[in-house]
């Protein structure tokens, strides 16, 4: 684990740390998450502290085709109990995110400074928002990630009525699985294995990501 200066390349994914830390920095810089992204790094971080950069090993990815859905969710989406919008209300996804609580979890790592990084993204077309509607026209769930040619890197999920959020990212993976090699999911977790995700080496993920240039 290095601390990068300003300008800085990253340094060779293999040398992240057990846990899959790679390096530290001070800052954030759109160039510099449009580079991770394309490295197969991510941001994950407590506000007011230096900024940490992951690259597990392995990593969690759901590929279009295994995608898995249940019998119950199948009647939700049949039924149409929810309307999937997307890349209508980035702002109100990424702040739901934030807001929503979590168990286990003391606070959130989507601070102020995350929002405004990610919202330029969104604004320059590397960040998607998925939104999720009830019947009364509101916003129950959604997801964002970044959009790095045929991969979405998943980043934050919020759900305020059960299954909104799983109908947002089942719907996402059918409307888009031929513009999609795979979905990073990150770090493992039952919910998405549930899904269909699963474990593959870092070194197989990073096969699928473009060469970065600015």
């Amino acid at each position: 684990m290095i601390f990068l200066q300003d300008h800085q390349a990253f340094p060779p994914v293999d040398q992240a740390n057990k846990e899959g830390i790679l390096a530290v920095s001070m800052n954030l810089s759109i160039v510099r998450l449009l580079e991770a992204y394309h490295k197969g790094i991510f941001p994950w971080y407590n506000a007011d502290e230096p900024v940490l950069w992951w690259t597990p090993d392995p990593r969690m990815v759901l590929f279009p085709e295994e995608l898995k859905i249940s019998k119950s969710m199948r009647k939700v989406l049949r039924d149409e109990i929810f309307k999937v919008t997307y890349n209508q209300d980035f702002k109100a996804v990424i702040e739901s995110c934030r807001d929503i609580p979590r168990a286990g979890q003391d606070g959130t790592w989507i601070s102020d400074e995350i929002i405004a990084y990610y919202t330029h993204l969104f604004n320059l077309g590397w960040v998607q928002s998925i939104e999720v509607w009830n019947q009364e026209d509101d916003l129950v769930g959604g997801l964002y990630g970044v959009l790095v040619d045929r991969v979405f890197c998943g980043e934050s999920m919020f759900a305020k009525e059960s299954n909104a959020s799983k109908a947002g990212f089942i719907s996402f993976i059918q409307e888009f699985k031929n513009e999609l090699d795979l979905i990073d999911c990150q770090i493992y977790t039952k919910h998405l294995a549930s899904l269909g995700a699963r474990l593959i080496p870092r070194k197989e993920y990073l096969t699928y990501l473009p060469k970065f240039e600015i």
